[in-house]
């Protein structure tokens, strides 16, 4: 069981806690106003082993933070709470882009480089891996509903901190061999720049589970 801390309360974030509850995991969903979350929120009540914090007591208090904010906010969000990271693993799942007027993504906003890279820098005491930010929200919590096997990829600098990653991607429900380590911390780049093929996908068929796998 592992104390894991997930900043940000909507559907990628909520989705997550559940699923790793549910692994046995204790969660704490980090809200900039938790007493407005843990009333919002749908569905059946939360398990027994998931709480609502502020993002600065979710981090920290939990050995583990998922970063699951608006992309275009992560930085500033995250590199405030630089002490309460220093230590920790960083598991990133976010795009940071610019929408279009249809609100899907149309640009990055950091090409050339990419918000996980961007992180590692901003928190050099913390071990960043980007991974699950490749397809949409529901294949990360089930990637088995998909025809073709999907892949999860993996991008950090540090071993591991990708093995313990790689180990809760197994509790997601991902099979060893839908994990891609891709290498160090900017490889993140390229898989942050496949967000771009994502809105054109959506236009023309929808809210369909997919993901951008690699075919072998």
């Amino acid at each position: 069981m592992t104390d894991i801390g997930i900043l940000g309360t909507g559907r990628v974030g909520t989705g997550l806690a559940a699923r790793l509850s549910a692994a046995g995991h204790r969660i704490t969903l980090g809200h900039r106003r938790p007493e407005e979350a843990a009333t919002r929120t749908t569905g059946p009540a939360p398990a027994p082993r998931i709480t609502f914090a502020d993002h600065r007591t979710t981090a920290r208090t939990t050995d583990i933070v998922i970063n699951a904010t608006p992309g275009d906010s992560s930085l500033a969000r995250l590199t405030a709470l630089r002490t309460e990271l220093a230590g920790k693993i960083l598991i990133d799942v976010s795009n940071a882009t610019r929408d279009a007027a249809d609100g899907l993504p149309a640009d990055l906003c950091y090409p050339g480089s990419s918000l996980a890279e961007k992180l590692q820098a901003a928190l050099p005491e913390t071990r960043v891996v980007k991974t699950l930010n490749t397809m949409l929200f529901t294949v990360m919590t089930a990637p088995q509903t998909l025809a073709t096997p999907p892949t999860a990829y993996l991008s950090g600098d540090d071993e591991n901190a990708k093995r313990t990653v790689t180990g809760l991607l197994g509790d997601l429900g991902w099979r060893p061999e839908q994990v891609e380590d891709l290498g160090g911390i900017s490889t993140a780049r390229a898989t942050e720049a496949m967000i771009l093929v994502v809105p054109h996908v959506l236009r023309q068929h929808g809210f369909e589970p997919f993901a951008v796998s690699l075919a072998r």
